[in-house]
Order: structure tokens, then C-alpha cells, then sequence
């Protein structure tokens, strides 16, 4: 009698487990996320986090390059194991943006920066296949589930402009594919399209609507690899289904779209959009549609939401200030219409630079809700080619975050933010300064550094548990010994406080809470009570993220 009572008490202990971890993925489900309001952490691939040594090396990828310009050894099982850590919630992140993980150019190129591989990404050899330095196919699996059981979307990176350099062990695609000149000289709209970006970067022929063959050196590699017959059977389908003549920048998408149906990623982020027409982001947008829809209906215990594919797209110089519309001089372009629903804004460094707090909330509040209504803009500090990042010194690491994660918009916090990354490598040319591998170093050994991401995990974790931070509608409610003010979005409402200058603050919350509501600062973890509809906080910090407990 006493061993039935023993497993039914068991029975009763798993029932109320199982209960209670059904409502725990519930709640996470049906906690609201938009676009909008993300928080995106924006990392290279292969500087993040070596999960796995002995992918560091391929295809001889092993000629002395200049300093950060090779390989490093980051790659997707290593950020795998961070999301396993829970590095990415702790931090309050809910998607991560990947550098292209697309098997890049074998050889090396000089172009005055010393012998550098494509470590980055962005120069494509086979749009097929994932770079073995990256990892395999069954990595970025295992990467994309993981994240979303985390309630984690994820973003690759996404080049139809150009192929990688020619190399002595990387030939140039048929004339047919690229062309090799001119470069471009950015003044107008044709010469910054219909050219190469730089010299030595084939740019494809996206305008053309003429069939075109598989580049041989892709034949031959797919034979050797023994896929050929399958790669030009799923092509064969493709067009049939499509109708799209095979033209080179429709195969391109086909190819990218794979990653949408064959892993169920979230979203691209669309590399150099500027550089190509208008309308392919157009017919692009429609075949992720597609391909997002399929993943769905055909893997409807994977979905994390009801949100459509997300394109976000980089627009070199685009401005949230610009509206709809970037101006080349001799033409304006709406890249949202029909195709992106968010763009990469340069210029909040800027504001955060030379405007205060409250202006920036203003402005990008007033503008997110009148020219841009609908859409969204992806505002950042720091980046991997900007060289003139908000604090390159790294000695403003809180007001980074705060400028960042406060604003009105999507968020970006670029790998090394959150832990001051230095900026400022010598010995490298360009770019490179910025793409240092990842300090984890420094994180677990210096107590200053540790404060800085204590400071970003208490605010990034407010930002993803409240979409009405970065999509909700901002309202003053006082300038004075600091900033306070409100988001709402919904029922959901949240009070802040920033370069507080007092330790006591009465306010009136009347229109937000009811009396007897307890509040939380999630900064300080104090809990105060709404009384005649104020609530009196006391705080030894220059802020507070108050939420309704």
C-alpha cells in the first residue's frame, strides 16, 4: 500500500512538473514580440566564439594575411553553446544577426590591406553550401531550434550584388553573371548601381532578364561534391513553379530562399541594397514570403509567432530623418514599398552626439509614427564597417546603451557593446579594428567590464520583456532633475527614469496605474505601491525601468 501511495505522490509530482512547465512555455509564447521593438545582436560569425577547433582551417586557407584578416576560428557551434549558456538572454537579445555563412572564395586577395580570406562573409564562392570554417548544415539545425526554444528569431545576411574577388583559386563567373567594371562612383543613381562596388568585386548582373547557364566552376564543384543532379533538379522546380526566367540574381534567390525552407530563419538582413535595383528587392520579398509560408505549413509545431518574414536592409547612408525616400541626387527610391520593412538608420550616432535625451526620444517617436508609420528603422552605435562608431574609445560604454536601447525603434547592439570590445586595434587597416574576436576574457576576469554588461543585461532585459520601449509611443512626463517618461504600447506600460540627479521622485502615474498596483524598478529590484494615484520612489541608481509587477 505505502509503495502505490509512493508512485502516486510521484505521478502527482511529475503531473504538477509537467503543468508547470507547460505554463511557463505558454507564457513565453504568448508574450508579444513585434519587429518593431526587437533587440538585435549583430555578431561576425567567425569572431564571436570558437566552438569547434578543428573546422579553423580549410582549403588551405594558410598564406600570413594582414592583422584580423583572416580566419579566426569563430563559428555556429560556438554561438550554439552561448545560446545554451544563455549569454543572448541575459542580455535581454530575442535575434540574433549572423554575418552570410555561404561558402566564401578559397584564395586570398590584396587590395592594400594585406592578404585577406573572406572571414566575414561577404564574398560568396557558393551560395549552396555553408563554409566547413563556419560549420554544417546540421549546426545551423541545431542552432535554429535551439534559439527558438529560447524565444531567440534568427537573422543571416543576405548578397546578391556581387560574388567574391577573383582569385588564383577563385574564377570569375561567366560575363553573362558579372560584370567587372566600371566601379562605381556613387554620384547618381546609374553609377552607383549598373558597377562594382570596389575594384576586383564582380558585380551581378540583377537587371537582366536573360536565361543564363550555371557558371561551369559551380558544375564542376557540384559533380565533385556529387550533388549536381540534385541541385539542378530543385532549380528545374524552382523556375517551373515560379515562371522567372533563369536569370542570375533569380537563381541567387533561390538559393538564399533554401535557407528560409530547409532551417526556418526569421529573417535576412539584405547586404548592399543600394547597389541593386529596386525591384529585385521587390521579387525577393515575395519568394521569402513564400518560402517562410512553406516552413510553416509544413512545420507548424516550429513556429515561434504569427509575424511575417522580416527583410531589414542596408541602405549605406539611409536615415531615419530621410522618411521613405533615399535620395541618390537624380533619383529617390522607397526601399519599404513592397519589399523591406525595415531599414539600417546612420544616424542615430549622430543624435545621441549632438542632441540630448529627450530631443532624440521626441524626434524618432514623432517621425516612427507619421512619415514611417508601418515601418521600422534599425538603429546601432557601433558596426562592423562604420568607422566612425558612436564611442570608439569605449569611454561612454552606459550612455551607449542607454542612447541605444531607449530609443524609439529596433535595437542593434554590435558583439563587444555590451562589454566594451576595443575599437581601436593596432596594427590593422581599415575595417578590421572593428571585427576584434570577442573579449570573453575580459568579461570574466575585469570587474569594471562586468558592470558594463550587468548595466546592458538589466536594461535589454526590460527592453524584450516590454515591446512598448521600442514600439510603444513615448510620452514626457517630466525634464526635470533627469528624464522621465512612459511607453505604451497596448495595455502594456512602462515608466522610466534616466540621468536621474535626485534620490526621491514623486510622480503621477494616474493615468497609467490603478491605486494598490505594486511597481517594480527591474534596475534596483524595489517594489513600491501605487497611493492616490502617485508612487514615490527612492533610488541610489541614475535610472529606473519601472514595470507593474
Amino acid at each position: 500500500m505505502k509503495k502505490i501511495i509512493f508512485i502516486f505522490g510521484l505521478f502527482l509530482l511529475f503531473s504538477c512538473q509537467e503543468k508547470s512547465e507547460s505554463k511557463n512555455v505558454e507564457k513565453s509564447e504568448t508574450k508579444e514580440f513585434v519587429w518593431e521593438g526587437a533587440n538585435v545582436y549583430f555578431l561576425l560569425t567567425d569572431r564571436f566564439n570558437n566552438g569547434d577547433t578543428s573546422n579553423d582551417v580549410n582549403f588551405d586557407r594558410t598564406a600570413e594575411t594582414g592583422k584580423l584578416r583572416g580566419f579566426e576560428g569563430g563559428d555556429i557551434k560556438g554561438i550554439t553553446q552561448k545560446i545554451k549558456e544563455g549569454y543572448f538572454t541575459d542580455l535581454g537579445i530575442n535575434a540574433i544577426w549572423m554575418t552570410p555563412v555561404v561558402e566564401q572564395i578559397h584564395g586570398g586577395t590584396d587590395e592594400g590591406t594585406g592578404m585577406s580570406y573572406g572571414y566575414h562573409g561577404y564574398w560568396a564562392k557558393d551560395w549552396t553550401k555553408i563554409d566547413p570554417n563556419y560549420g554544417t548544415t546540421k549546426e545551423l539545425k541545431e542552432l535554429v531550434d535551439l534559439a527558438h526554444k529560447n524565444g531567440i528569431r534568427i537573422l543571416l545576411d543576405a548578397v546578391i550584388n556581387h560574388t567574391g574577388p577573383v582569385t588564383e583559386k577563385d574564377a570569375v563567373w561567366p560575363s553573362s553573371w558579372v560584370r567587372t567594371e566600371p566601379q562605381c562612383e556613387y554620384s547618381n543613381y546609374e553609377n552607383t548601381i549598373t558597377c562594382t562596388l570596389v575594384k576586383n568585386l564582380p558585380d551581378i548582373r540583377t537587371e537582366s532578364n536573360e536565361s543564363v547557364e550555371l557558371p561551369p566552376q559551380l558544375i564542376a564543384k557540384w559533380k565533385a561534391e556529387g550533388r549536381y543532379e540534385q541541385e539542378v533538379k530543385e532549380l528545374d522546380a524552382y523556375f517551373e513553379r515560379t515562371g522567372h526566367p533563369r536569370a542570375p540574381r533569380f537563381y541567387i534567390m533561390k538559393w538564399l530562399t533554401d535557407y528560409i525552407t530547409d532551417f526556418g530563419i526569421d529573417g535576412y538582413r539584405v547586404d548592399t541594397v543600394k547597389h541593386t535595383e529596386e525591384f529585385v528587392w521587390q521579387e525577393f520579398k515575395q519568394e521569402c514570403d513564400f518560402a517562410f509560408n512553406e516552413f510553416k505549413k509544413n512545420n507548424p509545431d516550429k513556429v515561434l509567432d504569427d509575424n511575417n518574414f522580416y527583410l531589414v536592409g542596408e541602405v549605406y547612408n539611409y536615415a531615419i530623418s530621410h522618411g521613405t525616400a533615399f535620395d541618390f541626387g537624380d533619383k529617390k527610391v522607397n526601399y519599404f514599398d513592397d519589399a523591406f520593412n525595415s531599414l539600417i538608420n546612420f544616424e542615430i550616432k549622430w543624435n545621441a552626439k549632438q542632441m540630448n535625451a529627450n530631443n532624440v526620444f521626441q524626434k524618432y517617436d514623432s517621425l516612427l509614427n507619421t512619415s514611417l508609420r508601418g515601418y521600422g528603422v534599425l538603429n546601432y552605435m557601433t558596426s562592423h564597417d562604420d568607422g566612425q562608431p558612436f564611442d570608439k574609445e569605449r569611454t561612454k560604454p552606459f550612455k551607449t546603451a542607454n542612447m541605444l536601447l531607449l530609443t524609439p525603434g529596433t535595437s542593434q547592439v554590435y558583439y563587444g557593446d555590451e562589454s566594451a570590445r576595443d575599437l581601436t586595434i593596432e596594427g590593422t587597416v581599415g575595417d578590421a579594428t572593428l571585427r576584434s574576436f570577442m573579449n570573453w576574457d575580459v568579461i570574466s576576469e575585469n570587474t569594471a567590464t562586468k558592470k558594463i554588461l550587468n548595466h546592458w543585461q538589466k536594461l535589454g532585459q526590460f527592453r524584450a520583456n516590454h515591446m512598448a520601449v521600442g514600439a510603444g509611443k513615448h510620452k514626457i512626463i517630466s525634464n526635470t532633475n533627469g528624464l522621465i517618461f512612459s511607453r505604451t504600447r497596448n495595455e502594456d506600460k512602462v515608466l522610466i527614469g534616466l540621468n536621474l540627479t535626485e534620490n526621491n521622485y514623486s510622480i503621477d502615474v494616474s493615468e497609467m496605474y490603478e491605486n494598490g498596483n505594486e511597481i517594480r524598478d527591474t534596475y534596483s529590484n524595489k517594489v513600491f505601491e501605487v497611493n492616490n494615484g502617485t508612487l514615490n520612489i527612492t533610488t541610489e541608481n541614475d535610472i529606473f525601468l519601472l514595470e507593474r509587477k
